[in-house]
C-alpha cells in the first residue's frame, strides 16, 4: 500500500535501538526505550501560513531525524511500525560529520 501523508506531516520508521550497552550488556527487549531516531519515508506537501501562501517541508525522504519521546501517532502499515507526525515535531536532522583529512 501507498501512503501519502497531508499537509506537513512526515511518515518516520524509527531506527532499531542498539540491543547491547558499551559494557557489552545485552539489553532485553522489554527493557529498551523506544529510538527518536528515525528515517522519513514519506513527507507531505508542506503547510500553508496565515495568508494561505504555501511553506515548503525542510525535511525530505531518506533524511534521518531526530523527534521527542512522545511525538506522532503509531500507525501500522503493510505490518510496519510507523509514525506520522508533523514537520514541527522533528527536532533536526542527523547529518554525517565531515571526514577529517590528515595535513601533509
Amino acid at each position: 500500500m501507498k501512503f501519502r501523508p497531508l499537509a506537513d506531516r512526515v511518515v518516520v520508521k524509527r531506527v532499531d535501538a542498539e540491543e547491547k550497552t558499551a559494557g557489552g550488556i545485552i539489553v532485553p527487549d522489554s527493557a529498551k526505550e523506544k529510538p527518536q531516531q528515525g528515517e522519513v519515508l514519506a513527507v507531505g506537501p508542506g503547510g500553508r501560513d496565515d495568508a494561505g501562501k504555501m511553506i515548503a517541508m525542510s525535511v525530505s525522504v531518506g533524511d534521518v531525524v531526530l523527534f521527542g519521546k512522545w511525538s506522532g501517532t503509531e500507525v501500522k502499515i503493510d505490518g510496519t511500525d510507523l509514525l506520522i507526525m508533523k514537520e514541527s515535531d522533528i527536532m533536526g536532522i542527523v547529518e554525517d560529520k565531515p571526514k577529517k583529512t590528515k595535513a601533509a
